[in-house]
């Protein structure tokens, strides 16, 4: 439970199936600023549906398994996806090893996804959610059969409309909570209208690490920004400099401070410690993509090549793609349609319908 009104209603939906229910709230590591009222609204919840409420303390655990690790990908200059990683580390791993522990023999979450079941093999298969514009089945591809087998999707047979309503029928507290759309532990959205918690990842990084600042090229190596006679001058000033490759990411235009632009953050090097911009937004685009520590749901690779659809990001449309096998480890995605801003450290998704086929992290 987390305070929200998804998980608060999946344990309504549980209860009147006739399972036995007890809620578990999970104690992540924040930033002192990013204190919220989500542990109360949960335990008033799980309260109110006199069902049992346990506290579980992950803040040293997901402070080194998500935020360093956050902290570590942005330094080499690529941007992660944390609620990826934390949900197969955490969620799925951590926080189903204790509720087992207590003797529960599933853990539900809120998520908008369905869980599918292939007879008789016992292969279980995570399908997306019946809520188009909710389906939460991007952040979950990292998960594995051992995994699914002891979990459950609640609300994924619904609609979010239908969950709000059902939660205000039941006069739950969380009926109104708004949408957690943000990293949890920079800021928490739930605290609507606090300009305190209003702060942006950039914010955040400045906070954890030292920006080294640097210059800039273009896409045929051309340095931009400093003035022939006094580079010098220029670089004291960090006049049409960048201010940490950490800061950038690709198909960037604001911030850049480059006359005559606009520019686009096309790449990074991270040796020379470049951004690499250019004024073509066309330079954006690609139609092959690199994807390494792929992870499949079923355990088991499928025969290659193989059509699917393809996500780069949660909310980009599928597109038509070819996925192959890379080198050793690695796998080639061919786009029918090119694709912008290809950054490096985000999720690429396989879907075969509505089914989650797997997922790797874009090189």
């Amino acid at each position: 439970m987390s305070g929200g009104v998804d998980s608060s209603v999946a344990v309504a939906l549980l209860q009147k199936s006739g399972y036995n229910v007890m809620g578990v709230f999970m104690k992540l590591w924040k930033e002192p600023q990013c204190d919220s009222p989500a542990e109360s609204r949960a335990r008033e919840t799980a309260k109110l549906l006199k069902i049992p409420f346990h506290v579980i303390n992950l803040k040293k655990e997901f402070k080194k398994k998500i935020v360093d690790s956050f902290l570590k990908e942005y330094k080499a200059g690529r941007t992660p996806n944390p609620c990826v990683h934390c949900n197969k580390e955490i969620k799925f791993g951590l926080l189903l090893d204790k509720t087992r522990t207590l003797g529960a023999d599933f853990l539900a979450t809120g998520h908008y996804v369905r869980l599918g079941r292939e007879i008789p093999n016992i292969k279980y298969k995570l399908l997306k959610g019946r809520d188009g514009e909710k389906d939460q089945s991007y952040f979950l591809w990292r998960l594995n059969q051992k995994q699914l087998k002891h979990v459950l999707f609640p609300v994924g047979d619904y609609t979010k409309t239908e969950v709000r309503k059902m939660a205000k029928e039941l006069k739950l507290p969380t009926a109104e909570t708004p949408e957690s759309q943000e990293i949890c532990f920079i800021h928490d959205p739930a605290v609507a209208g606090s300009r305190k918690l209003r702060e942006k990842t950039e914010d955040f990084l400045k906070r954890y690490i030292k920006p080294r600042p640097g210059d800039i090229i273009d896409e045929k190596g051309e340095f931009l920004g400093r003035p022939a006679c006094d580079a010098l001058q220029a670089k004291r000033s960090n006049a049409g400099r960048h201010q940490g490759l950490c800061l950038y990411t690709i198909g960037q235009r604001k911030g850049i401070r480059l006359s005559g632009g606009p520019y686009f953050v096309i790449d990074k090097n991270i040796k020379k410690n470049l951004l690499i911009v250019s004024k073509n937004e066309k330079d954006l685009n690609r139609r092959e993509i690199i994807v390494k520590n792929v992870n499949w749901i079923s355990g088991k690779e499928p025969k290659l090549p193989l059509k699917i659809e393809l996500k780069i990001r949660y909310r980009s449309k599928p597109v038509k793609a070819i996925i192959s096998k890379f080198q050793v480890s690695n796998y080639r995605l061919q786009v029918d349609k090119s694709q912008r801003a290809v950054t490096p450290g985000q999720s690429a998704v396989f879907y075969l319908k509505n089914e989650l086929l797997g997922g790797g992290t874009i090189e």
